[in-house]
């Protein structure tokens, strides 16, 4: 786990119930950069996701770099946790990252199973952004 990953699971220990650590993550999601509405069309929105979520990237300098943003709050939350432990790295880091923090923090077994389906829909298509990039950096 990267140190933010750590820092996520130290953060959610300082909880003794799930309705605390929901309402962190809704803290989580209040943090996000502010989205471009420009991008809130269906070529950003994330397939296999309830609730409306669209993820941009960007690479530059040979790192990866997510903005998103959702109209739900909980999974406004969730995307911002990992658009804080991915953005920023390596294509292949990204390709290669296990998200063990969601297993030490309990994520999948409290999610509803509609919003687990969705928060990996949101890994899968960060992990496909990186395959992409890191595909173009070695043509």
């Amino acid at each position: 786990m990267n140190d933010i990953e750590l820092q996520l699971v130290d953060d959610f220990s300082l909880f003794d119930s799930w309705d605390d650590k929901y309402e962190y993550i809704i803290e989580l999601g209040k943090k996000l950069p502010k989205f471009d509405d420009t991008f809130k069309t269906n070529d950003y929105k994330i397939k296999g996701c309830q609730s409306s979520v669209w993820l941009t990237a960007r690479h530059d300098n040979g790192l990866v770099f997510f903005d998103a943003d959702s109209d739900s709050v909980i999974v406004k939350g969730l995307v911002s946790m990992l658009v804080s432990v991915l953005s920023g790295q390596s294509p292949s880091y990204i390709i290669d990252s296990k998200l063990e923090f969601m297993n030490h923090i309990g994520l999948m077994q409290h999610l509803a199973q509609t919003r687990s389906n969705g928060l990996l829909a949101m890994v899968k298509q960060m992990k496909m952004y990186a395959m992409a990039f890191q595909s173009q950096a070695s043509q």
